[in-house]
């Protein structure tokens, strides 16, 4: 959405910032590693200060949870924007060059007064510029969280969970569908509650519903589904429904019922194994994809190895884990008995180990079956050998794996990228597969 403000302002957008004016950078303010790639990243825009840039702008989390704090010790960023005053975003742009070019007129004095009280635009989803490739997309749904897990500082960051109206985004989604989109990604930090503040009801598989009648668009899916929140309407129309990826994105975080409920989860160990055992029972060919933590203040060597116990059983198709970070404000960064970084990160190890033998496993099961791909990609690898690359409807973008398939000159000019074709899987590398298009 900025950047489609910025080219709505007749701006020219530029992928490197060696050929910028403004650079702009958006944060994350999650966790530790999060925190620390944004202010080096800001270090390193801010040399392009001695050459080319005129306005280095820091916008996103990391600014609203410390704006004070990072004015006073990064001097060399010129604007801090808030996403809670993204309203008035254009208008901080402005404003930031106008006190940049007065300070250099002026002996570096600072500009008290706003010189221009025109209206600017606010962000506008309806004028975002897809920055994602030319066949998928994601729509927000909702912002902030009401589940005060206590290891997060979401809810303080990004505020109370707040749903978007429905004729929003399906307005957005028959946009995007205009201009080509194939697939649409169903995003926020919690999607399963969608709609409880507005509608006083869940109306997450209400909402996929409608947005699957859109023409155009033939792949749905939505992430970051709370276990204790999956419906069963929502399991009935991801069941039912062609177009909706059968895919389950559950951030379960742990599984001792102890550490669940000192996390403040709704969950508890007997509802997610039984949540587990039906979806694969109701929906044929699931893909459940996790995300786990280990080393949360008082975690004992108990609790992990019921952990490590529950990923042997549950066998995940996807699993990601994440080392306990301790957050400011956070309720859990004050408890006792906080684990030492070296233990959390030979947890982490061994759960990382546990599962990728799984997955070695699991990519097995895929051998000789034949899968709808939406080709995306043609490359040349190091030994010259050309390949389409594409994705199944186990594959989100950018976080799993993919498909390769070895392409001659013919394949090259017989398959459009951005289509989708018929794909027998016949080997896996990793955590990718291999395979020959069936025609």
């Amino acid at each position: 959405m900025m950047i489609g403000l910025f080219k709505k302002e007749n701006f020219e957008i530029v992928t490197k910032p060696e050929d910028a004016d403004i650079i702009v950078v958006n944060t994350c303010g999650f966790i530790k590693q999060a925190k620390e790639e944004a202010i080096n990243t800001l270090l390193e825009m801010a040399k392009y200060k001695e050459k080319n840039c005129k306005l280095l702008v820091a916008t996103g989390c990391l600014v609203e949870r410390y704006k004070d704090e990072l004015k006073k010790s990064m001097t060399e960023v010129d604007a801090f924007i808030k996403f809670s005053s993204y309203d008035t975003f254009w208008e901080q742009i402005q404003n930031a060059l106008k006190m940049k070019n007065f300070k250099e007129k002026n002996s570096g004095k600072d500009l008290k007064k706003n010189l221009d009280d025109k209206e600017y635009e606010k962000l506008d989803f309806n004028n975002r510029i897809i920055s994602t490739g030319e066949n998928y997309a994601y729509i927000r749904i909702a912002d902030g969280c009401d589940n005060f897990c206590t290891f997060c500082a979401i809810p303080y960051i990004r505020g109370r969970y707040k749903s978007r109206k429905e004729e929003d985004i399906l307005e957005e989604a028959r946009g995007l569908a205009s201009r080509g989109i194939r697939e649409i990604i169903i995003i926020a930090q919690d999607t399963t509650k969608y709609g409880i503040d507005i509608y006083n009801k869940t109306m997450l598989a209400d909402l996929l519903h409608k947005l699957s009648e859109i023409e155009g668009i033939e792949w749905i899916r939505f992430l970051y589904s709370y276990p204790e929140t999956i419906t069963n309407d929502l399991i009935e129309e991801v069941k039912s429904n062609d177009k909706i990826c059968k895919y389950f994105d559950i951030p379960m975080q742990h599984i001792s019922d102890k550490i669940l409920k000192k996390m403040n989860r709704k969950s508890t160990k007997k509802s997610t194994m039984e949540l587990i055992t039906r979806l694969r029972k109701e929906i044929p060919n699931v893909i459940i994809r996790s995300t786990l933590m280990c080393g949360f203040p008082g975690e004992s060597e108990e609790d992990f190895n019921e952990l490590c116990e529950f990923v042997k059983w549950a066998k995940f198709d996807k699993l990601g884990c994440f080392k306990y970070s301790k957050e400011d404000n956070t309720l859990a960064s004050k408890m006792d008995n906080q684990i030492h970084w070296k233990v959390k990160q030979k947890r982490y190890d061994k759960i990382m180990e546990i599962q990728q033998e799984i997955s070695k496993e699991n990519e097995k099961k895929y051998l000789n079956k034949t899968f709808k791909t939406l080709i995306e990609d043609a490359i040349v690898d190091e030994n010259n050998n050309t390949f389409l690359v594409g994705r199944t409807y186990m594959d989100v973008p950018e976080i799993d794996g993919k498909v390769y398939i070895k392409a001659n000159r013919d394949l090259l000019d017989k398959i459009e990228l951005n289509t989708f074709v018929n794909c027998k899987i016949i080997g896996n590398k990793e955590y990718d597969l291999i395979g020959k298009i069936v025609f």
